[in-house]
């Protein structure tokens, strides 16, 4: 391999508002006119370190020279969620890989990284020539302006296995080496999620319900479930899908949170709640805790907005409720649903209130307050940047939705999860691939298949169960997998993830075991799209 990028790269560009200019190499340093960029190499790492001055800094560009001696397929990470594109695929110059990237030929694994909790958006591009490494500075859209601060951007990995190594295991010691200190659940996570049957059409009364039969397939597990309450308990959650602020109660189909709380531990069962806690429709908040993108979502840099999240964290979980699912703050953060990066790399013109922090820095800030004002809950983050929030979060709702309705969709969006996002199970946290979703819109001979795949998979394993769509066959099955599901001891390692991107082939404690997705007809619709 002659590609080696824990060294001082070849060349280094700095893209700012105005210009992209080429920095001049000065020992383990590259310069120009109030900026500097200074490497510090370790084995196998490498520190980066930037200052600049009032320059309007969009992107630090760096690249290293260099061929690659095999033919390998390579496969990348996914922003924040993936969206059933996570994949092995051949050389791609304009790909683009968030994080980090494996190499692989079937016989030789290499792996380039940023450590968690860098503080620039990071992203990964090869080619025939060599490895570029975009360090996205951007403070919201715009150019960060530093003001003379230096600060540590990120740590570079790279790291190589022996011959004949499985590309998986390698994937999963890989991402051990770019997190030092997860916050991994001190028990087993799993239980019931009202979403993907009610789809926000929920009371006290429906809970209560959903709690019931979970308690009935568990009965017997020391290790209690948890029942999440998603969106639909919020005061605007009747006149506004997934609404967010404010949260100081639930609106008239959930007219006490604290007794509902209390009412599911009394059947045994754990209370948790869904929140999204950077949006708002209150008329009276300041103006200066608004995003300057849209009156509707809150700034994460703006003096007083992390006081609001602080107190609405300490507010749910002092009412009882022992997990928190947080959700939506990267849509709101940047009005983007990250399924592919390029549109959020090209916006432009508006910033952060504070333009002296990088977007990084202030989504970290945000997960580290998040975890820190919880009361010890267990905190679920959907449609969060994972690499950034990984040491604030126990579990990582690590896809886009399955559903309810189309089962090709939990195909997709599931089991492509699974395979793809199971390396960092346990290295940056918990993976929750989501849930199956049990209506009478998906036969259970489909469900059951990728219940049993969750089920076997040592990751946690949530349902979203419609009690009129149970029955005593299906209460036979999820007793089974919620047994399996209370304890997580089983492996599973995906066989053929290198040929397809919904992995059929699985090793199961050992032992091979195969799953259909799809039905002979193929896909019903475009739905799972």
């Amino acid at each position: 391999m002659s590609i080696v990028c824990s060294r001082i790269p070849d060349a280094v560009r700095m893209v700012t508002e105005e210009k992209t200019i080429i920095m001049e190499k000065q020992g383990l340093c590259f310069s120009c006119e109030d900026a500097v960029i200074s490497f510090a190499e370790q084995k196998e790492a490498m520190d980066i370190e930037f200052q600049a001055g009032n320059s309007e800094v969009r992107f630090l560009v760096l690249r290293w020279n260099g061929s690659w001696e095999r033919k390998y397929q390579y496969m990348g990470d996914a922003l924040e969620r993936s969206y059933g594109n996570l994949e092995w695929m051949g050389l791609d110059a304009q790909r683009i890989m968030p994080w980090y990237f494996l190499a692989s030929d079937g016989e030789a694994n290499i792996g380039f990284g940023v450590k968690v909790r860098p503080n620039a958006l990071c992203f990964w591009m090869c080619d025939a020539e060599g490895v570029t490494l975009w360090l996205d500075m951007r403070s919201g859209a715009m150019g960060v302006i530093l003001s003379g601060r230096q600060m540590k951007l990120a740590t570079i990995v790279q790291k190589e296995s022996r011959e004949g190594a499985s590309a998986f295991r390698f994937a999963k010691d890989f991402c051990k080496s770019l997190c030092e200190n997860p916050l991994l659940p001190k028990v087993p996570i799993y239980g019931s999620n009202n979403w993907y049957y009610a789809y926000g059409n929920s009371s006290h009364k429906d809970i209560m319900a959903d709690t019931a039969l979970l308690a009935e397939l568990t009965e017997g597990i020391a290790n209690r479930p948890y029942m999440v309450i998603d969106d639909c308990w919020q005061e605007l959650a009747l006149v506004k899908g997934a609404a967010g602020r404010p949260f100081y109660r639930g609106n008239e189909r959930f007219p006490d949170m604290i007794g509902l709380a209390q009412e599911m531990k009394d059947t045994n069962v754990k209370p948790g709640i869904w929140v999204r806690l950077l949006e708002s429709s209150e008329k009276f908040l300041p103006d200066s805790y608004r995003s300057l993108r849209t009156r509707e979502a809150l700034d994460p840099s703006a003096a007083g907005v992390l006081d609001l999240v602080a107190e609405d964290m300490e507010r749910v979980t002092g009412w009882g409720y022992e997990l928190v699912k947080h959700d939506f703050s990267t849509y709101d953060f940047s009005g983007e649903f990250y399924s592919g990066p390029l549109s959020f790399l090209k916006q432009k013109g508006w910033s952060l209130q504070d333009r002296s922090r990088t977007s990084a820095e202030c989504l970290i800030e945000f997960y580290k307050t998040i975890y820190q004002h919880s009361n010890g809950a267990i905190i679920i983050g959907c449609n969060v940047i994972g690499h950034l929030a990984a040491g604030y979060m126990h579990l990582h709702r690590s896809g886009d939705d399955t559903s309810g309705n189309c089962f090709d969709r939990s195909v997709m969006m599931g089991v492509n999860t699974l395979a793809y996002r199971l390396p960092q199970h346990k290295a940056f946290f918990d993976i929750d691939a989501d849930c199956v979703g049990i209506t009478e819109n998906i036969p259970w001979e489909e469900n059951k298949r990728f219940l049993d795949l969750l089920a076997n998979s040592g990751t946690p394993l949530f349902i979203s169960a419609d009690p009129k769509a149970v029955t005593e066959e299906m209460k036979k099955d999820l007793r089974i997998a919620f047994q399996k599901a209370a304890q997580q001891k089983d492996e599973l390692l995906p066989m053929d993830w290198m040929t397809t991107t919904i992995p059929e082939e699985y090793l199961i404690n050992g032992e091979r075991k195969g799953y259909q997705w799809v039905s002979k007809l193929g896909l019903t619709s475009f739905s799972s799209l």
